[in-house]
């Protein structure tokens, strides 16, 4: 008969139970991701397109306007920094990038803050009012701007000033302003329209990568390793554990030092004096012993169901490795059973890696990467 508990319900169906409920909560946790940076490309692509300042939008600012030229956009708390040391940045581009993870209020070393003020982008300029004065970045003059990837910080170079020169913002407004600084940007250049194209490229890319609802698993497919506390792993150890004991014993049988069977010789008493003599047998001579050389043992087969080197990878039937080959975009179901996997695992679009905690990733490629566990460490191979 079947094992059941109280309820009546087999063990097979308390698996089936439990495998729903944590398909269900990896995938509401990967649609949530995907939901949240699906509404935000669409935010973008609307404000790309409805984004158009006035004059009046400058009115009672402390700054004057040239011919044709309309405020955007500003922001009230911004503070001017500057570059302590020479550094050459990247031509400015049209690239959207909607950050994976919030950024922090940091600043880069190597950069002071000198002023503070309100931060107002124009159809031909980026302007710092500042308390000390005011700022200028005309969009036609700019050779060089960056984004910190992971601070709140905008850096740029223009031609007529030796010093690179920026602004520091609140977290919660850079990302707003570095797109918006963009939009201005390309405007200046008449290429607003491939800042759009760009944003329905990524829509339609984000589109493919909507996660699917689970399968439900049945009773039926239910594993005898289920019952055994820890499944297949622990199967894995305990197949492991009974092939080295054998050849530990093996190894430890010492190895006898004259190379044949012990012979036991009885003591014969001394012949009486008075009696004849004894005729004694001639001694043969023993031969030297000899040492037999001791037989390696046959190697042992693996546990796991692939052969060959892993590069320091798990025991795992799947033949993920470290060694360099092919990266895995699309890991079997199981593979959480062999990898420690991080949290949210399922909600990654990318390669699998894994991080410098020892835990994998399936966000590799992407920015932000095993951003919680110390960066990534290697890429995992099959």
């Amino acid at each position: 008969m079947a094992k059941t508990d109280s309820t009546g319900s087999t063990w097979r169906y308390r698996w089936a139970q439990r495998q729903n409920v944590r398909r269900i909560s990896t995938y509401r946790g990967a649609e949530t991701a995907w939901r949240r940076r699906d509404d935000e490309l669409r935010r973008l692509r609307a404000l790309a397109a409805d984004f158009h300042g006035s004059a009046a939008a400058g009115a009672g600012l402390p700054l004057e306007l040239v011919d044709d030229e309309v405020v955007l956009w500003a922001l009230p708390a911004a503070q001017l920094v500057e570059v302590r040391h020479t550094a050459v940045l990247p031509a400015p581009d049209l690239t959207v990038a909607v950050p994976a993870a919030p950024l922090r209020p940091r600043r880069p070393d190597g950069v002071r803050v000198t002023d503070a003020g309100m931060a107002v982008i124009t159809s031909r300029r980026l302007v710092l009012l500042g308390g000390r004065g005011r700022r200028d970045w005309a969009y036609g003059r700019i050779t060089g701007l960056t984004h910190d990837p992971v601070g709140p910080v905008t850096l740029i170079q223009v031609l007529d000033r030796r010093r690179t020169s920026g602004l520091l913002l609140p977290t919660d407004a850079a990302a707003d302003f570095r797109f918006k600084l963009t939009l201005a940007f390309a405007d200046s250049i008449e290429q607003r329209a491939a800042v759009l194209a760009q944003l329905d490229e990524l829509i339609a890319e984000h589109d493919q990568l909507k996660p699917f609802r689970p399968a439900v698993a049945t009773p039926a497919q239910a594993r005898l390793s289920a019952l055994v506390p820890g499944g297949r792993r622990s199967i894995a150890v305990a197949a492991a554990v009974a092939l080295l004991v054998p050849a530990a014993l093996f190894e430890s049988n010492p190895s006898d030092p004259t190379g044949g069977a012990v012979v036991a010789v009885a003591a014969t008493p001394a012949p009486a004096a008075s009696g004849p003599p004894a005729l004694l047998r001639p001694a043969v001579p023993r031969p030297a012993p000899t040492t037999t050389p001791k037989r390696k043992p046959s190697p042992r087969p693996s546990s796991s169901a692939t052969s060959g080197p892993r590069c320091g990878a798990p025991e795992n039937p799947l033949g993920y490795d470290f060694c360099g080959g092919t990266r895995v975009r699309r890991p079997a179901v199981e593979v959480c059973d062999w990898f420690d996997c991080v949290p949210q695992f399922w909600a990654g679009r990318g390669y699998l890696v894994q991080c410098r905690d020892g835990s994998v990733s399936l966000a590799g490629g992407r920015a932000g990467a095993c951003a919680d566990h110390r960066g990534v460490r290697r890429t995992v191979t099959k």
